[in-house]
Order: structure tokens, then C-alpha cells, then sequence
């Protein structure tokens, strides 16, 4: 299946945090879009890989995604090198999106800013020829590079190049994000297992003020941020009228 929109993240619960309202507000614009997920979250503090993969499963449920993927790389230990990045480009080269979403190329857990710099290596090699890959049946695979890749702001403040508008289905975000319900605030999850930096009711509260403080340089309630290396060109002013709210 082709994509439009393709995200793609280091851990389960990545893509909800950074640009779910991103996602959802493009499936409402009959977008495909999709998840791919690096790792499984296997070093975790709360839940288990098996759980963890049960709320990926319901949060691209109210994403309504068209796809979503794991690559099962090694949570903490996998690597922007040749092997990795070759996984990657497969993935890539199989779903053929227009638009990337990357984790940050710069974060407080390092695997963030690791797989930042591994997308957006894998996508330059995806758009090379000579860089041969097979599919899932033992085919050649086309060459495909994304036209851009965005990255999406986490844990550290970075100043976005440009932020979107999600305020029309915040809660549909906030409720993928709760989806993890052992990684998050919840009094659902009633395991004895020590409490995190983001299993704290401050961390969610943090989400909802980052994104209303992005919402409110534009003038809406909430947005999610975005850092692109690449210059963005317009050919209508069009695309800068920002609607009354």
C-alpha cells in the first residue's frame, strides 16, 4: 500500500505523542498514512512487550491508520549503520511516502535523536539506485525517496519551523496517547511497578500545555511542532490564511 503520510518511531507511543493529531487530521483528509515503530519498547520501566503491542494496536485504531509496523530493532541498542539503515529503506521502498514524520534529531533519551538521524539517513539512501533491496518475495525493489521529512518536537523544546493546527481532534489525540495505559497516568493500570518520568500526571500536562502554547502562535488552541531541514516553498499565499476559530 502507498502512503501519504508515514511516521515513523523509535518507540510505541513516539508517533501519539509527536504528531498524532497530525495523523488523524490527515486521515480526515483522505491521507493514507501510517506507523512504522523501530523497536518494541522492550526496555520499558512499566508493561510488557506483549501489552505494549496490544496499545499500539488500539491507538492506531483511533488514529484509524492504514497501516502500522514494527521492524523489532533492539530498543536502546540498535544502530544508525548499514544493517539498520537497510531495514529501514526496505520499509520505505514498500510503503513509498510522500511525507516522513521522524522523532527529533535531538532529544533527552537518546534513541530518540539515534533513530532521528537514522530516518533521515535510510530516506536519502531509499531515493539511490544503486542501493538494492528485495521485497518480502525476494524482488527488486524501486528506489523511492520521500519529499519531506518532517521532525517532530518531544521531550526537549525546539524551536518548530512551522506547527498544525489539531485542535479539531486534540482529544482523539490525547485518547491514542492514553491508549498506553502502562506507559501513562491511568487508574486503569493497577500493576505494582514503580512509577516513571512520564507515568506521572505532570507529564500529560506538560503534552497539553506544549501544544497550546504551539496552538496559541497561531492563534488556535493547539497545534504539535515541526523542524525541517529542508527549505518549504509555497506558490499560493493561500496556504498562509489562517481561519477563524
Amino acid at each position: 500500500m502507498k502512503l501519504d503520510i508515514l511516521a515513523v518511531a523509535v518507540h510505541p507511543d513516539d508517533a501519539e505523542l509527536g504528531c498524532g493529531g497530525t495523523l488523524i487530521m490527515e486521515k480526515l483528509r483522505d491521507k493514507k498514512t501510517g506507523v512504522i515503530d523501530l523497536t518494541r519498547g522492550e526496555l520499558g520501566t512499566r508493561g510488557t512487550v506483549t501489552l505494549r503491542a496490544e496499545e499500539a494496536a488500539r491507538a492506531a485504531a483511533i488514529m484509524q491508520l492504514d497501516v502500522r509496523e514494527n521492524l523489532g530493532m533492539a530498543d536502546g541498542f540498535f544502530q544508525n549503520d548499514e544493517i539498520h539503515q537497510r531495514i529501514l529503506v526496505k520499509a520505505l521502498r514498500k510503503y513509498r511516502p510522500e511525507i516522513v514524520l521522524a522523532n527529533a534529531l535531538d532529544d533527552r533519551h537518546p534513541d530518540h535523536g539515534r533513530a532521528g538521524h537514522l530516518i533521515k539517513d535510510a530516506c536519502f539512501l531509499s531515493g539511490l539506485r544503486k542501493v538494492e533491496t528485495l521485497d518480502d518475495n525476494g524482488n527488486p525493489q524501486a528506489h523511492w525517496r520521500p519529499k519531506y521529512i518532517f521532525h517532530y518536537i518531544q521531550d526537549r523544546y525546539h524551536e518548530p519551523d512551522f506547527v498544525y493546527d489539531i485542535s479539531s481532534v486534540f482529544e482523539r489525540k490525547l485518547e491514542a496517547v492514553k491508549a498506553y495505559s502502562s506507559q501513562f497516568h491511568s487508574t486503569e493500570y493497577a500493576m505494582n511497578e514503580p512509577q516513571t518520568y512520564i507515568s506521572t500526571p505532570g507529564f500529560l500536562n506538560s503534552i497539553i500545555g506544549r501544544h497550546a502554547m504551539f496552538g496559541k502562535m497561531i492563534g488556535v488552541p493547539y497545534a504539535e511542532g515541526f523542524i525541517t531541514e529542508k527549505m518549504i516553498g509555497i506558490n499560493d499565499f493561500d496556504a498562509f490564511i489562517q481561519k477563524d476559530t
